[in-house]
């Protein structure tokens, strides 16, 4: 039985109202729930312990009991108490809520896996739109980009189109030949974008001279930061403005 037909058994448990008038019947549903309880545990108990690669020997050895005993929560035979829930969730590196979750590992990281494939095929599109786009700003049709990067009109095409993944040191040359950096095709509007450019400006941080990584980091130059940043954006002729200013006030 799957972890969801035993998620199905406990929801049907829980929803069942049907009257009756033996209570016999009605204590039978709530064992009922109760052992189903105990299975839907077991299956996140063994998700969990085989997502960290451990064996029943490794948890059983962690919590100082019986491996016959941590198989038995993993069957639903028994159930273990919360402590040493929190202590297995912290080995497993697991949150503790996910021991009464709806969902296991495997499923989570196959939704994950789905979600990666589908990313790239988005991203090979859009590298191929991007690629179409500035080839024709660069005014160079098919014919002559593929004679200067040797590589086939038709395999261009395909690039452009999003069905084949451009092996980076085609992509290199390729943007040199439209007249692009690779940061061009970088992705930009997305979590993982962002998390990339982020670690992009930390790189350039870090490479700046200390005396000048300090004064950025110091909460009190935010105030100078601001001022230099208004310059940055400012027209040419209102700079040359302030700076014909600031030689009038100090006599230069």
């Amino acid at each position: 039985m799957s972890f969801k037909d035993i998620s199905a058994k406990l929801k049907a448990a829980r929803e069942d109202k049907a009257p009756t008038t033996s209570d016999h019947a009605h204590a039978f549903n709530h064992d009922e729930a109760y052992r189903i309880r105990a299975k839907m545990l077991g299956v996140l108990l063994c998700d969990a312990r085989m997502a960290a690669a451990r064996s029943i020997s490794d948890c059983a050895h962690m919590l100082r009991i019986e491996p016959s005993l941590l198989e038995a929560w993993e069957y639903g035979d028994a159930v273990p108490s919360l402590p040493q829930l929190e202590l297995l969730a912290s080995y497993l590196d697991v949150p503790v809520s996910h021991f009464w979750s709806m969902e296991t590992i495997t499923a989570q990281r196959r939704s994950l896996v789905d979600a990666q494939e589908e990313y790239m095929k988005l991203r090979h599109r859009m590298i191929g739109a991007l690629l179409r786009q500035a080839r024709e700003e660069a005014n160079l049709t098919l014919d002559s980009l593929a004679g200067t990067v040797y590589l086939s009109p038709d395999l261009l095409q395909a690039y452009e189109l999003g069905d084949h993944p451009i092996p980076m040191h085609e992509l290199a040359m390729i943007a040199s030949a439209i007249h692009k950096n690779t940061s061009y095709f970088l992705e930009s509007s997305s979590q993982i974008g962002e998390l990339l450019a982020t670690r992009e400006n930390w790189k350039h941080f870090n490479n700046l001279p200390e005396d000048l990584r300090q004064f950025a980091a110091n909460p009190l130059n935010i105030g100078f930061i601001e001022i230099a940043l208004a310059f940055s954006q400012m027209p040419n002729d209102k700079l040359k403005r302030i700076a014909v200013s600031m030689l009038d006030i100090t006599g230069y």
